[in-house]
Formats: structure tokens, sequence, C-alpha cells
């Protein structure tokens, strides 16, 4: 239960003094729901006002305060011009105030004429006249703050607003007992909670309070792992031994990589164990995940238990089944498949299979976890694209067995080594850094977006070649719609081309809609796959040797990686080509080079994190992931680490938190919403 000591914090945003129903909206589009979410929401930057009590031209490009009065206007003819408010200082020097766009009353009720009002903007020249445009503070008096926090806002909010609210929220908040450990504390300078969320609010710059902030932040996270994994192994589980049977029998056209063998004999080790198996498997675009995950899944069924593979779409999943059943079905290994889509007595038959034990093995999407679906005996799960699903997820697959079942977690996204710790610091890691032998690499291409026709001719000769193709539509904002309509732009005119061979698909379709258009790519009835980013996990078309990335300089380099997995997974040379912007900053010319010079995920992985930093890593843009809400500063891995390392040892040293720091650590868990550690306390 929360310690009431956090309740002020943990009150709903309407509490805080003029906070009323208009301004919860837009709070609300923000994410701040309570008083510690606008705590939390921290500056960006800061403007400098300089006080003026004239105008002078010498002070173009720079943001003032002066008191103007207002004495003309001027509207435009069109609805969409400016309004211009002609104002004069003390000394009758004039400037104009500009503001574009709807009625001009509003702006003549802000600024009424012959009535002073302190004002500040960005002085510009226009010509040889000094103006404002859309001042960002006017107010009468002489209240400014000359040094003034930058927010994050959306429409309605202005950031002098946000920091009355957050000074509110810093005079609720506690004093709190201190977490972090001492000696660590005095190291680097930090000051206690309470004061470094007023430094940061105060000054945007302050390094040592948001570094201190984003501390309590990882370790909050790192103790919660901890937690997690301890109880984990506390646990008792079943030890599952298969006899080989099934996996001797399964004949592979191939020899496993190295990796694969030593990867299969750490699960293989894990599940011999009587307590649950929590272990991540890395494995770069190709290098043999199905594999692993079918001998671990052999293993279960050898011992008399039985296997779930969740997958995160229908299509992957689907994939899965079809890929199993013909490795399997000669091993008499009943293999089933269950997802959202499976209705009637076709799930009823499936449902009844599993409580059986008629199925050994079952593939699905989240549907498989649902309530009423039921297993006799359920002894591994394996999670494909494990970014999909968080702690709690995890959690609560564990929960699904007659015993916690051993729990095996997939990605082909390589998870930097640092922050690995921060999503999956409760598990035990495997990777395969090995591809199979005679896989090409794919050669990769930056395309300036002016040839755009020269790409169109070589995909004509490419389905001249018989060769299929995927081309992929960027994510032009944080809209689903835009996306759309960048995609059905793009199969429109590539239609226009090469007829009938050209298919879209996108995340707003349904799943019927989806399968068909991809079950007619996998045959060869379609050319070409435009698509949005939905097809960068879960499709396998080995005849699919050529994708195009439009505006390649917008994605992430993990993605980019991610999208042109999707091709080199049959013989021969495979090509991606990605169509850049004209103009390219520093970072983006960086990033697109480097997916030009290596296919090394795992490098790519780490150099993404260099370039980007951990914000975007560790933020909210991964689904299933509790995101981090604190600014991550430029030094993370070596604050991860040090988080990590402590959290180790407050667990290892007091798992229950009965001392007076452990009890200070359970209010950085609740004050962090990592509480989840703290339910599993046996003690506790």
């Amino acid at each position: 239960m929360r310690p009431d000591i956090l309740n002020p914090l943990f009150a709903e945003v309407t509490s805080l003094k003029g906070v009323g129903p208009g301004l919860a909206k837009p709070l609300d589009k923000l994410g701040l729901h309570r008083v510690l979410d606008v705590a939390f929401h921290l500056p960006s930057g800061f403007v400098d006002r300089i006080p003026r009590d004239e105008l002078d031209m010498a002070d173009a490009g720079r943001t003032i305060a002066i008191t103007l009065t207002p004495v003309d206007y001027k509207t435009s003819s069109s609805p969409r011009g400016p309004t211009r408010v002609h104002a004069t200082d003390a000394k009758g020097n004039y400037v104009s105030l500009v503001y574009f766009g709807g009625s001009s009353g509003w702006v003549r009720k802000l600024l009424p004429l012959s009535e002073a009002k302190r004002v500040s903007g960005k002085l510009e020249l226009y010509g040889q006249e000094l103006q404002i445009v859309h001042p960002d503070l006017i107010e009468a008096g002489e209240g400014f703050r000359e040094r003034e926090a930058i927010y994050p806002l959306s429409e309605g909010l202005t950031s002098r607003r946000l920091s009355d609210f957050a000074h509110q929220a810093i005079e609720r908040a506690p004093d709190l007992p201190e977490w972090i450990e001492p000696g660590l504390k005095a190291k680097h300078d930090w000051p206690g909670w309470r004061e470094a969320l007023a430094r940061a609010h105060a000054d945007p710059q302050d390094g040592k309070a948001r570094e201190r902030l984003a501390y309590d932040e990882l370790f909050a996270n790192q103790l919660a792992l901890m937690l997690v994994r301890g109880e984990a192994r506390a646990k008792r589980g079943r030890a599952l031994q298969g006899d080989g049977r099934l996996r001797d029998a399964l004949k592979l056209p191939y020899t496993p990589t190295g990796a694969q063998t030593r990867t299969i004999g750490e699960i293989a080790g894990d599940m011999a164990q009587s307590r649950p198996m929590l272990r991540l498997l890395q494995g770069d675009v190709g290098s043999g995940k199905t594999l692993v995950a079918t001998m671990a899944l052999l293993i279960a069924v050898e011992a008399g238990a039985q296997g779930a593979l969740l997958a995160p779409t229908e299509i992957l999943a689907r994939q899965h089944f079809d890929t199993l059943g013909r490795m399997l079905g000669s091993l008499g290994v009943r293999v089933a498949a269950l997802t959202g889509r499976d209705k009637g007595r076709v799930r009823e038959a499936t449902l009844m299979g599993l409580a059986s034990g008629e199925i050994d093995i079952l593939i699905g999407t989240h549907a498989i976890f649902q309530e009423g679906v039921g297993y006799r005996d359920l002894g591994l799960v394996v999670v494909d694209e494990q970014h999909r699903f968080g702690v709690a997820e995890r959690l609560m697959l564990q929960a699904k067995g007659q015993v916690p079942p051993h729990l095996l977690v997939m990605t082909a996204t390589p998870i930097p080594r640092t922050l690995q710790l921060a999503t999956h610091g409760e598990m035990d890691v495997s990777r395969l850094d090995e591809m199979p032998p005679g896989r090409e690499p794919i050669r990769t291409t930056v395309i300036a977006e002016d040839r755009l026709g020269d790409v169109v001719e070589g995909l004509g000769r490419h389905l001249a070649a018989g060769k299929q193709s995927y081309w992929v539509c960027p994510l032009v904002e944080e809209s689903e719609k835009t996306d759309l309509a960048a995609a059905e732009a793009r199969a429109a005119a590539l239609s226009a081309r090469f007829g009938d061979r050209i298919g879209l698909v996108h995340g707003r379709m349904k799943p019927a809609e989806k399968d068909a258009v991809m079950a007619r790519f996998a045959s060869g009835a379609l050319g070409v796959l435009v698509a949005t980013t939905v097809i960068e996990v879960g499709v396998d078309v080995p005849n699919a040797t050529l994708i195009v990335i439009e505006h390649a300089d917008r994605f992430g380099l993990a993605q980019l990686h991610q999208l042109r997995g999707r091709v080199g997974r049959g013989g021969g040379v495979s090509h991606c080509i990605l169509l850049r912007s004209e103009r390219l900053n520093e970072t983006a010319r960086e990033r697109l080079a480097l997916m030009r010079d290596t296919t090394d995920g795992f490098l790519i992985a780490e150099r993404d994190l260099d370039l980007r930093g951990g914000g975007e890593w560790l933020g909210t843009r991964q689904s299933g992931q509790q995101g981090f809400r604190l600014p991550m500063p430029e030094n993370l891995k070596e604050l991860m680490t040090a988080a990590n390392d402590d959290a180790r040892l407050l667990e290892h040293q007091d798992r229950a938190l009965a001392t007076p720091r452990g009890t200070a650590a359970r209010i950085a868990l609740y004050l962090f919403e990592r509480d989840a550690g703290v339910q599993l306390l046996r003690s506790g």
C-alpha cells in the first residue's frame, strides 16, 4: 500500500490552484493527470529576458521585456493576414506587435489602446522598423521573471502556467528519507530529492539536480527488477529434462551454428533446474532464434509438459504455426494456433485439446493467455519479439501454470548492454552473435530523394527478373493518419506504373484484410508490398530481395535495421535502398553511413544509443515497457551501472527492505511507480 507521505503527490491535477476543467484537458494531453506528473514534467530550456526602458535597434535578435502602450491597430484584408498592433515605449519609439491567424478581436482585448502593458518577446528588424512577432508574455505591471523556464506544451497552456503549477507541486512534495547510499551521494555531490526537484525546475541547466533525479528513477527501476528476480529465484518450479528423442529425430537441412548450440545448452541447463528459467535470447535478424525456441519447446514436450509460444501479431503467430507445423508434424508433436480471430467451434476444439493435453504446443497472440484458456500442464512459455511485453506481462505469463513455467523471451532488436539492465535486469541473457554460413550480407545503398525516378526504374527491372520488393513509407509525424496517407499515395503512384502487382498494408487494416494481402505477397501474386512500419516484425518472404525505405533519415538505427531484415531471407544477394532527404543534419548523416557500412545489429544498437541517447530507448515508445519519465543525462551508462550495482547490493543485504535505508527505498519504489517489486516481498 502506498505510504501516506506520498498521497499529496498522487492527488488529481485538478487539486492544484488554477486547474479547472478547461486546463485539465491540455494537461491530460501531456499525460499530466496527477500532481506527481506535473512535478516530473521538467522544463526543456529557458528564456532570458533583457529588461529595457526603451527600444533600441541594437537589441534586434534578443528577447527583451519592456513596457509598451498600444496606439493603433492595423488588420489585413486577408483572413490569414496578420494583425499589427502599433505601440510606443516611454520615449515614444514605435514597434509593431504582430499576430498571425484568427480574428483580431482577441488581440484588441489583450492589448487595449492607451493601456500600458509589460511585453516580452524577440525584437526583430523588418526593413527599417522594429517588430515583435507573437510576444510570449503580456501583462500589466512589472511582474516578469527575467529568466523563465520553457516547458513542453500542448495547445491551451503556457510555460508560465506550467511553471506556476510546478511550483505548487514542489510545495506539496514532502521531505523524504534518503535512499541513495551516502558515499555515492557524496561522490557525485547530489542534492537531496526535494531540493533536486526544485532546482531542476528553477534552472534547466542544473546538471547535478537532473542527474540526481534521473539516478533515482533508474535506481527504483533496478531495485524493482532485482526484487522480481529474487522472488522468481525463490519460487519452486518444475525441472524439465528431456530425453532427446524428439530433438534427435528432427531432421535439419543445415548444421546449427556454434552460437545456436551454445544457447540451446544454456536453455536446457536452465530448464533442468527446479527454479523457473528467466532468460532473454537476443539474436540479430536471421541468426536462427526460431530453431532455438523450437528446441526449447521440444525439451518441454519430451518431459511430458506443454509449451506455448506467444507472438505480438497474428501475422507472426500464423507464420510460426506454419513453420513449426512443417518441422514437427512428422515427429508426432501436436501443434495448434489460437488468435483473436478464432471463434466458435474452432476455438472450443483448441481449448478442449489444450485442457486435455492433446495439444503439445500452442502458438498464438495474447489470446493464448486470456481468461478461460487452461493448460493441462504448461511447462514453458516462449515470448517472441519481447519489446511488446513489459515486466508485468512477463509475470502474468508465469502465473498460468500449475507451478511457474520456465520463461524464454526473444528479440530480434539488439539491446545495448547498458539498457539490458533497465529493461531486463531480472533475466539471464543469451546472445546469438553468429550468422548461419552462406548467408549473404544485405547490400545497402543511400540515395537522395531527387533520384526517386531512378529507383522506380530499378524496381521495374527487379520485378521483370521475377523478384519481389517491399516499399516502406515513413511515419511523417506521430500520427497514424499521416503515415497511412504517405503509404496510400505511394501505392497509388506505383500502381499507375506497375498495375495490380502492387499491394498495400497498414496498421489500420483489419487483421483478416492484412493477412489476405500478406498471403498474396507470400504466394508471389503481388510483386511489391507498400507498407508502413507494420512489416517491421513478422514477415518472411524469401523471394523478396529488395526493400526501399523512404525518408530513411527519419527512422532510428534500430528500426532501420529491423526493416532491412525483411529481405535477405532466401538465397542470393538482397538489396536495401535508403532514400534520404536533401538536407541532413550530422546525426542523420552518421546514422545512414553506419547502416551502409555494417549489418551487425549489436554494433548498430550500441551506436544508436550513442547518437540518440537513452531517452528514447527508455521512454514510452516501446509498448509494454514502463517508460522512464525523467530526462536521461549524457552519462547514462555510468549511472545505470551504479544504480544496478547499488540495487543488487541492497536487495542482497536487505531483501525485506526493513532497515532505515530499505524503508526509504520502499518509498522510492512507490514514488516512481515501480511498486510491483514491493508487492512481491514475502515479508512486505
